[in-house]
């Protein structure tokens, strides 16, 4: 085994999702060259693992805006000539959907995905060189790294995931006030995916009562406003300045006692690295695709669809990411 690709372009939970693949192929190939495809946006991600080889950014989202472009086709000719150039023993789509198999033929070497029961798009299947039965049961995380071993033959992990994620800046952002933090995702795309803003200022009130500050993430003007009035409604909640991207977000995360989001890309982020998080979900279940804890830090989710969690859910899951050594939140306990 000489050099691996792995097909994993979006979306951001995705791609994180597919950290722990790296780290077991190195585990059982430790001079294994490990290349990954991905689109150009969320390429921060496996940038963050050091066993990394080499990325392939992708920027399918802004080709589909101009497709008759000449900007448009000169970059893909040159990605796919990449992909070509070099011969890759295993091409790994963990993906299953019917544009990333149609990617992963792209590349020079033999394609493995999941079967037609197994991938989210039956067809992607027919693209494959070979093809696995992946159960749908389990987390994405799991399924992510049974392809995997059943791609290169090695055998099955058991190990808590190892991310691998370090990031190259971890400094203290400049606007979160001295003392210990919990880092609030409050904001996704799909509104029933969100919490209900009363409980985010009761979270806020018991987070502030044992004296913890709150800093509140924000990326839209929407997401902005509800930062504002939790703001307005406890003095111990903070709220950036400025629109946070990946690389400060993770900034953020590294240095809080506990991350608490909603179902949202950054809660996985903070699983990755190594951050205790607790996921708040509402209309998901997070059985399938919740936060996924690692042996570093405690991954715990509460609700599931259709059922949303009380304040009460979320605090007693905070104490319980505690018990691992070196988790102290709470000043009564230290």
């Amino acid at each position: 085994m000489d050099r691996v690709l792995l097909v994993k372009t979006s979306s951001l939970g995705d791609v994180i999702h597919n950290l722990p693949v790296v780290s077991d192929i190195r585990r059982n190939f430790p001079n294994v060259k490990i290349d990954w495809l991905v689109e150009e946006a969320i390429s921060f991600i496996p940038k963050m693992h050091p066993e990394v080889n080499d990325i392939v950014e992708i920027a399918l989202r802004r080709w589909r805006k101009n497709p008759f472009s000449t900007t448009t086709w000169r970059e893909i000719r040159i990605v796919r000539n990449k992909l070509k150039s070099v011969h890759y023993d295993a091409v790994i789509d963990t993906q299953g959907l019917l544009k990333s198999a149609l990617l992963a033929r792209w590349a020079n070497g033999p394609s493995f995905g999941q079967d037609s029961k197994s991938a989210r798009e039956p067809l992607a299947a027919r693209l494959y060189t070979n093809v696995f039965p992946i159960s749908r049961a389990k987390h994405a995380v799991e399924r992510n790294r049974l392809l995997a071993a059943l791609a290169l033959g090695y055998e099955i992990p058991t190990s808590p995931a190892d991310y691998g994620a370090v990031i190259q800046n971890s400094a203290r952002p400049d606007f979160i006030p001295a003392g210990n933090y919990i880092f609030i995702l409050h904001g996704t795309a799909r509104p029933s995916k969100r919490w209900p803003e009363e409980n985010w200022q009761q979270l806020s009130d018991n987070l502030a009562s044992e004296g913890l500050h709150i800093v509140v993430g924000w990326g839209s003007d929407d997401e902005h406003k509800t930062s504002l009035a939790l703001a307005a409604h406890n003095s111990m909640v903070v709220v950036p300045p400025y629109r946070l991207d990946i690389e400060t977000s993770a900034q953020v995360i590294v240095n809080a006692k506990a991350v608490i989001g909603v179902d949202t890309g950054f809660s996985h982020l903070a699983a990755a690295l190594g951050v205790p998080v607790i996921g708040i979900y509402c209309d998901t279940d997070p059985a399938l695709s919740g936060v996924y804890g690692s042996g570093k830090a405690p991954g715990i989710n509460v609700g599931t669809a259709n059922q949303v969690p009380s304040v009460t859910d979320a605090m007693s899951a905070l104490r319980q990411a505690e018990q691992p050594p070196g988790h102290v939140f709470f000043e009564e306990e230290k």
